[in-house]
């Protein structure tokens, strides 16, 4: 069970609602439910296309649809939500719901922001060539960005560590010299008045993304991509993953056997959920502060078709129970607010990773947090 301090914190994607730049990348009235509604399974007991149930196929512009989701989350045990928050030298993208949670106070749920500062890309990946939207950095613009945040971190319900509002930064690796950003950041914000609490997510692939950048407070352990089960394997192809032949279909087999005479054109990493975390490195082992994550599933095949694609097969309520319980046996806090657990994530429903109820299993996700947390 959670210690009575225990934060538990979903990242949510503010999305479900069209916008003008998604109308001219993707087609008129697009939104995540767009890419969910056409998924189809690839193989035998593949789980898509994975639909909404209690909350059914939502729109973010009614301010109405985050208080229901709040109080679902509350009821179960979750602590606050972590919007993700996107800033391209100025200009907002996905910004109505957020806006609408500041502009009305409702709901009264805590709540932190991500920065996803990568490039927005037409594999949804921030490193394909097909950028849609670029990153741009500099230093003017940290200022004018942390200034945006001024208010937002002044907001009661913004989540804070010894009354510092936490921050946090999705990629810092990418840009240019994030020490003087995160200084200027420090540097305007206790000009308001402001101390900072900065995390990063770290990754178990990539170049250095499993330190913690000592001008940060803490990291976060991105599950399904992080640090405790080793480098990652993810990304392989299906022939050099081994799947059971048996399991694809008819039409999977024909491709199978096409493709595989050509791995670079097909290739889609099935991996056991549980084999995430079944040989888990102890947070005692990481040398710097670490918030563990978890996420109750993966399978982004409704946005990248099957190349290049990740599904964790089998993951259900009760391995995920038995993953969360092995995070509360492994976890102490690092002082009474440095308490967070991290889930990836409330509602990426084009990822198949998604605590929301679903057509199958109903509030089972959820369920098992209040469990752990009762």
């Amino acid at each position: 069970m959670f210690d009575i301090n225990n934060r538990v914190v979903s990242l949510y994607l503010p999305q479900y609602h069209p916008i003008p730049e998604n109308d001219l990348w993707w087609g008129k009235g697009f939104t995540e439910w767009t890419n969910v509604v056409r998924a189809k399974p690839l193989y035998k007991r593949h789980y898509q296309p994975q639909l909404p149930a209690d909350l059914g196929f939502y729109d973010l512009r009614l301010n109405e649809v985050m208080v229901q989701q709040a109080e679902l989350a509350r009821a179960h045990g979750i602590y606050g939500f972590c919007f993700y928050h996107y800033w391209f030298n100025g200009k907002r993208l996905l910004e109505r719901p957020t806006n609408n949670l500041l502009d009305s106070g409702k709901p009264d749920f805590p709540f932190m922001y991500c920065w996803a500062n990568e490039n927005w890309t037409r594999r949804w990946d921030g490193d394909d060539q097909q950028v849609l939207i670029k990153q741009e950095y500099c230093h003017e613009d940290d200022i004018r960005h942390i200034e945006h945040l001024i208010p937002v971190f002044k907001d009661h319900r913004y989540i804070r560590v010894d009354d510092k509002p936490v921050f946090i930064v999705y990629r810092p690796w990418l840009m240019p010299d994030i020490y003087e950003t995160v200084a200027t950041w420090r540097r305007v914000a206790k000009e308001h008045g402001l101390d900072l609490y900065l995390c990063h997510m770290v990754f178990g692939y990539g170049n250095d993304w499993d330190k913690l950048l000592p001008c940060f407070d803490a990291a976060i352990d991105f599950e399904p991509f992080g640090i405790r089960h080793g480098k990652s394997t993810l990304f392989k192809d299906i022939k050099s993953m081994n799947v059971d032949f048996r399991m694809l279909s008819l039409v999977e087999r024909f491709r199978k056997l096409f493709f595989n005479q050509y791995p670079e054109r097909y290739k889609l990493n099935i991996k056991s959920y549980e084999s995430i975390f079944s040989d888990y490195l102890p947070l005692n082992k990481i040398p710097f502060k670490m918030f563990p994550g978890l996420c109750p599933g993966w399978d982004n095949t409704p946005r990248r078709g099957n190349s290049p694609s990740l599904i964790l097969h089998g993951a259900n309520p009760d391995k995920f129970e038995d993953w969360l319980a092995k995070i509360i046996e492994d976890f102490t806090p690092y002082s009474k607010d440095e308490n967070f657990i991290f889930i990836n994530a409330w509602n990426e429903w084009a990822e198949g990773n998604h605590l929301e109820p679903c057509s199958k299993y109903g509030l089972d996700y959820l369920k098992a947090i209040k469990k752990m947390s009762s």
